[in-house]
């Protein structure tokens, strides 16, 4: 078969800013700006949550683990099933109900911190059917792109979200310290709910039409079509290499999410303002790789680009047991290189990863690879979490924080024995017929 370049032949400037087709389309700007503002209450809360927890009410090593394992068994719980769902329902609506449903269970939490009945079971439930609305969300997210962006202007638009993801990520990390410290942290996490009413608002204005839904008399079962997006990332080598990758990337972080703020604070003796200025250099590495996605993959090709983000992924990930906790400037450094090293690789592989399943998955199967993805990741990141938390208890924080590199090199091995290793820009495949 003949392809479609996924990349203009030679595009007029290698960077994140969208271009002049993207900046006239009004429907992308007001997605673009919905994201903008919800992300950056959500790296808000991302500092805050676990600080409420820890700080608030005395949150040790596993209780910390099982706060950030609740996303992910909210994904594993209602992921399949979410999938199916968004492709048999349009999308926007799905994104601005999510919004409006987690703004009113994040505003529970600065309540219940002001009337003192506050406690940590009231903190998991909310974090817990919050990350089910995300699981909707991010779905439908992904699945909905396509609809408001050409398929040959996808990986510039996802390096100007990602781009913007990453700004928000510097100033939402490096102002959520001084906020938890000024405001406390229950109050800080009202910033994010506030920022999800913005959110389903710019979403409400989008005019765009939807490709219509499949008419409920041709819908199959949702177990039937559950399985149909199981067959569709099992039978493609490319699309399947890319979810075990991911896999192996969320197993990383899954460790990461269980031991880095504890090590920090327990065996670095870092405070919440450098923490929160650490983590929004992070978005400078971010930013960085949203800037050169679209350069690398036109130069290098996916495969290749991939294969190198993951294993620069797990070196950066390396610097973090390796800070010492008697020199802490050179341990800051340590945890800075983590930010800028890894978070640069993780978003050239993220942007990479997501333009090719836009553009090689037909749009009514999108939303269930992307949701077989995403339950994949956070079964992964899951067992890692729980693994890491445990393990600290047992070893220490620094021995777990060793896990995390070797989990992203598995994500390279993957990637290295499936044919998305040879991915240049070709990407696309003829799709199956619905």
């Amino acid at each position: 078969m003949t392809f479609e370049p996924l990349i203009d032949p030679v595009p007029p400037v290698h960077d994140a800013a969208p271009s002049a087709a993207l900046r006239h389309n009004t429907a992308f700007v007001r997605l673009w700006s919905a994201t903008t503002v919800s992300v950056f209450g959500s790296y808000v809360t991302r500092i805050a949550l676990p600080f409420v927890a820890i700080l608030v009410l005395r949150a040790g090593p596993f209780d910390v683990a099982i706060l950030r394992s609740l996303e992910l068994i909210a994904a594993l719980v209602v992921g399949f099933a979410a999938g199916a769902w968004v492709d048999r329902l349009r999308r926007r609506p799905v994104m601005i109900w999510a919004d409006l449903g987690r703004a009113a269970l994040l505003a529970t939490i600065p309540l219940g911190y002001i009337g003192g009945w506050l406690t940590l079971g009231q903190v998991f439930a909310v974090a817990a059917a919050a990350a089910v609305l995300t699981t909707f969300f991010d779905v439908a997210d992904r699945a909905y792109l396509p609809t408001v962006v050409p398929r040959t202007k996808l990986v510039r638009a996802n390096a100007t979200l990602t781009a913007s993801i990453s700004a928000m990520e510097f100033i939402g990390f490096g102002v959520a310290g001084f906020l938890v410290s000024v405001l406390t942290a229950p109050i800080a996490i009202l910033i994010d709910a506030v920022s999800f009413l913005f959110s389903a608002a710019f979403l409400g204005t989008i005019r765009t039409p939807e490709p219509p839904p499949p008419p409920a008399e041709d819908r199959e079962p949702v177990l039937h079509e559950i399985r149909e997006g199981l067959r569709a990332v099992r039978d493609d080598r490319v699309v399947l290499g890319l979810v075990g990758s991911g896999m192996g990337l969320a197993a990383m972080w899954g460790v990461f999410g269980a031991t880095w703020m504890l090590f920090v604070v327990e065996d670095l003796h870092i405070g919440p303002e450098v923490i929160g200025v650490i983590a929004a250099l992070g978005g400078f590495g971010s930013l960085f790789g949203a800037l050169l996605a679209e350069r690398v993959t036109t130069r290098w090709g996916f495969g290749r680009v991939l294969v190198i983000a993951t294993l620069f992924v797990a070196l950066g990930n390396l610097l973090i047991p390796l800070a010492p906790a008697a020199l802490p400037v050179i341990a800051i450094a340590c945890l800075v290189g983590q930010q800028l090293i890894g978070d640069t690789a993780m978003t050239v592989f993220d942007v990479a990863t997501t333009s090719v399943l836009q553009r090689r998955v037909d749009d009514r199967r999108l939303g269930r690879v992307n949701a077989t993805a995403r339950v994949g990741g956070a079964l992964a990141q899951l067992t890692a979490t729980l693994a890491g938390g445990l393990l600290a208890e047992a070893i220490g924080l620094r021995g777990a924080a060793f896990l995390a590199p070797l989990a992203a090199l598995i994500g390279t091995a993957v990637l290295l024995a499936s044919p998305a290793r040879s991915l240049v820009r070709d990407v696309e495949r003829e799709a199956p017929a619905n």
